[in-house]
């Protein structure tokens, strides 16, 4: 099959938010199966660095109700890179706090008095996991550190993506 750049990108401006559920539906399925079948607890900012896919699979999903050459999808999926560059820097945020970089609220250390009342209360109620008590590492690196580099990557790459599509919408000049 003969591709020309019209052909081409008008498929590429449906690919690629097909290309941002199929993301969006992995790395949440490791998520859930890193919380539920390996009995991996997330930390509060593992659930923040949850958000950035859930949100650009809503808009990816919006970007195929549209019609093909309509220049929402463009603007859909250059969005769609900078919420995940935003994950990007949760990660980023979590990987600091797993090295103690900079403090957090989520490390489990408090601050100032507490009452006896407030330890009490404490004490009765189940712990939340500390964001930088680390679950699992592959050569040294935590789950957070793998999804700072990925989000990175795929924000790039969608940003790339907007623009090629951007650059199909703009009128061609016709030259003699």
């Amino acid at each position: 099959m003969v591709w020309d750049g019209y052909t081409w990108i008008m498929t590429f401006e449906r690919l690629a938010p097909w290309l941002m559920i199929i993301v969006t539906i992995t790395a949440l399925s490791m998520a859930l199966s890193a919380e539920h079948v390996f009995k991996l607890e997330p930390c509060i900012l593992c659930l923040y660095q949850r958000l950035p896919y859930v949100a650009t699979g809503l808009l990816a999903l919006l970007a195929l109700k549209l019609p093909t050459g309509s220049t929402s999808i463009p603007l859909i999926v250059g969005l769609c890179g900078l919420v995940y560059l935003t994950g990007a820097g949760i990660a980023v945020y979590h990987v600091g706090v797993e090295q103690h970089w900079w403090i957090s609220s989520c490390t489990g250390v408090t601050a100032g008095d507490i009452s006896f009342d407030q330890m009490k209360a404490s004490l009765l109620k189940k712990a939340e996991k500390s964001c930088d008590d680390l679950n699992w590492t592959l050569f040294g690196f935590s789950m957070a550190s793998y999804n700072a580099v990925f989000s990175l990557a795929i924000g790039a790459m969608s940003l790339l993506a907007a623009r090629l599509i951007w650059k199909n919408h703009e009128p061609k000049k016709n030259t003699p």
